[in-house]
């Protein structure tokens, strides 16, 4: 018997899943609380760009969504690094232009699954709230805008809606969830690099007339993730398909400089102007954004329990929301939803096992890669120009080159292979340890004994486990 199914939230998360469970036969009924975006258009100022990486693209991939996606994706070889007198170093992520991530914008994904999961036979309501849950009963009380009631009988419920999940706060009276949240201490505004052509001219450094007379769209180099690392914050700007760059500005919420102490948009301006003055003359949005774009909130939810019995499952930011500083938020979540989708086909009549084994196979490696974002976020703001970082980051390559399928740097197991997130973090506290020893006293690695690195690296480490 394959049970019908209720998913709360029709974000990423839960529009793939919608997707992968109609495709297998299951009847999918999803409720969101937001209008629908493909009439009401996307809600911007709050959803920093997406990242697509290998364990996102599959789970495009498995949903024969990969065509359809490569429209709006925009390849990014590496981080391009600003220093603050505006000159740049393009830090590759991979070896070659096979070992690339993609900029994609949330709100064009979120639209295109939101189409595959309707085309693959999922209902789905919009501007529908969730209230309560009657759990002696499986009855969801929702809620539109206009304060109209409706009740929805549920046999198994999927939370994916998100951090504040409405479904998680239910199960939360009714089972000790173990709910915990660590703020970062930092925040975001969302800004924006306008498209070449929609740039007054009059700011255009002469370079940039001529691409734009050139019929060029993107004012920067479009192939890359662009960083202003500052030390204790930083900016970042990733591409978009027509020639936009999204920017996060990430910032303390208190100190100097600070969400708190940057309010006004005279603020911004001297702010912007100080340290990231390169970008300035390209973002004539830039008070109007800083000023009317939200706050977001940063920090890092974790969760000891995921499901209530056999009725309800919490997946995706609903469980393990986490830090976006190795935009790996969406990639982990496509990773739930294919690996629930083929576990509940599996198993369709007994969900209470499947509800635990999904807990027990995910949960350590969305805990690995909680760490890992954070530890990525003091990378980035600070590190990326650091000269002992940039020595461990040659070496790190090297011993990759000289010991194929025995070390494998921590990024490209994150991001170009589908090895277990902890796998990929243990690997990856061996090999930084090892690094670190390598490089003490060192100033290139032309004064490193390769020869001794190679020893100890056949010593302490196995061959790299295949993909999952």
């Amino acid at each position: 018997m394959r049970p019908p199914i209720t998913i709360v939230g029709a974000g990423l998360v839960g529009a793939l899943l919608a997707t992968l469970l109609a495709q297998r036969g299951f009847a999918v009924t999803v409720f969101e609380r937001r209008p629908d975006p493909r009439k009401a258009g996307f809600l911007g100022g709050r959803s920093i760009n997406l990242a697509l990486a290998e364990r996102g693209w599959h789970g495009l991939r498995v949903a024969g969504m990969q065509e359809r996606m490569r429209p709006i994706a925009v390849m990014m070889r590496g981080r391009m690094v600003h220093d603050v007198n505006g000159q740049t170093n393009l830090q590759r992520y991979g070896r070659d232009d096979s070992e690339v991530i993609w900029s994609v914008n949330r709100g064009a994904l979120n639209t295109n699954l939101l189409d595959a999961a309707e085309a693959a036979g999922a209902i789905i309501h919009f501007d529908q709230r969730l209230d309560s849950v009657d759990w002696n009963h499986s009855i969801l009380h929702l809620r539109s805008e206009d304060g109209t009631v409706r009740e929805h009988r549920a046999g198994v419920v999927l939370g994916t809606d998100g951090a504040g999940s409405a479904l998680r706060n239910a199960m939360a009276r009714v089972v000790d969830l173990g709910e915990r949240f660590e703020p970062l201490g930092h925040g975001y505004k969302e800004l924006e690099i306008p498209a070449l052509t929609d740039i007054p001219q009059a700011s255009l450094a002469p370079g940039l007339h001529e691409k734009r007379a050139r019929g060029e769209r993107f004012a920067m180099e479009p192939n890359a993730l662009h960083i202003w690392p500052r030390g204790n914050y930083m900016c970042i700007a990733l591409p978009n398909a027509e020639g936009s760059f999204t920017v996060t500005l990430f910032l303390p919420n208190e100190g100097t400089p600070s969400l708190s102490s940057v309010k006004t948009a005279s603020d911004a301006r001297a702010f912007f102007e100080r340290d990231f003055a390169d970008i300035v003359p390209l973002m004539p949005g830039l008070e109007a954004d800083y000023v009317g774009n939200p706050t977001g909130l940063l920090g890092t939810l974790y969760l000891d329990r995921w499901h209530l019995d056999h009725r309800a499952l919490l997946l995706g930011d609903a469980s393990h929301a986490i830090v976006p500083f190795h935009g790996q938020g969406m990639n982990a979540g496509f990773e739930d939803a294919v690996e629930l989708a083929e576990l509940i086909a599996a198993t369709p009549d007994d969900t209470a096992s499947v509800f635990a084994e999904f807990e027990r196979r995910r949960k350590p490696n969305t805990d690995a890669i909680a760490a890992m974002a954070l530890e990525n976020y003091v990378e980035m703001r600070d590190r990326v120009d650091d000269a002992d970082y940039l020595l461990m980051r040659e070496l790190d390559r090297a011993l990759a080159a000289r010991h194929p399928g025995r070390w494998a740097p921590r990024y490209w197991m994150v991001t170009f292979s589908r090895i277990p997130y902890r796998t990929a973090f243990e690997r990856g506290a061996i090999q930084s340890k090892l690094l670190r020893e390598l490089i003490a006293g060192k100033s290139t690695l032309a004064d490193i004994n390769l020869d001794a690195a190679d020893a100890r690296v056949r010593l302490i480490l196995s061959p790299v486990p295949a993909d999952t």
